[in-house]
């Protein structure tokens, strides 16, 4: 496994090493020890799968009192992934970086706590499994606008595919009291 620090602290992109044969392939897409190795030390305890049609966007969301860590991994087709710096005291607070995971690339997004995090959907449909380091609270969540203008975030699509919650979502500077320091 390789473990690619980016721009944003903490925020590691893990590229699985992948056996390919004539009967497919296979790789590991979880090891603790190693995970545990490169500073990622923690208990998951839920895992989520979403499967999502092209121009959908799922997101900016993140849990406020109890901040997820998060493994972010694609099953089938291609994202856009997304990772915000929500933390008020974070130097980087505010920056985001993105990145594309795919079923065939099977590059992993490790998201700490503290930070929001949204997809695109790029292909016709897409699978996203990524595990999480506490449950999820729906009355914890908060959603920031996926298009909020201090953020610039280049999605890839116009007019995407949103959730009733996600339509709903503030910008970020309205949430401001209610993120973590």
């Amino acid at each position: 496994m390789k473990f690619v620090e980016t721009n944003l602290p903490r925020v590691v992109v893990i590229e699985p090493e992948i056996f390919v044969d004539a009967r497919g392939f296979f790789f590991e897409a979880y090891h603790k020890r190693k995970f545990a190795e490169h500073g990622i030390a923690l208990d998951f305890v839920q895992d989520n799968h979403s499967g999502s049609v092209r121009g959908t966007i799922r997101g900016l969301h993140l849990q406020r009192s109890r901040p997820q860590a998060k493994l972010v991994r694609v099953l089938r087709g291609r994202i856009f992934d997304v990772v915000v710096d929500v933390t008020r005291a974070s130097p980087s607070f505010g920056r985001w970086i993105s990145l594309e995971l795919s079923a065939e690339n099977h590059r992993m997004c490790f998201i700490p706590g503290g930070y929001a995090h949204g997809f695109c959907v790029l292909s016709n449909y897409a699978e996203v499994e990524y595990k999480s380091s506490d449950f999820y609270d729906p009355s914890d969540e908060l959603t920031i606008a996926w298009n909020d203008p201090s953020l610039s975030i280049n999605w890839p699509v116009a007019e995407p595919v949103l959730s009733p919650k996600d339509l709903r979502a503030r910008k970020l500077s309205e949430l401001l009291e209610l993120l973590p320091q």
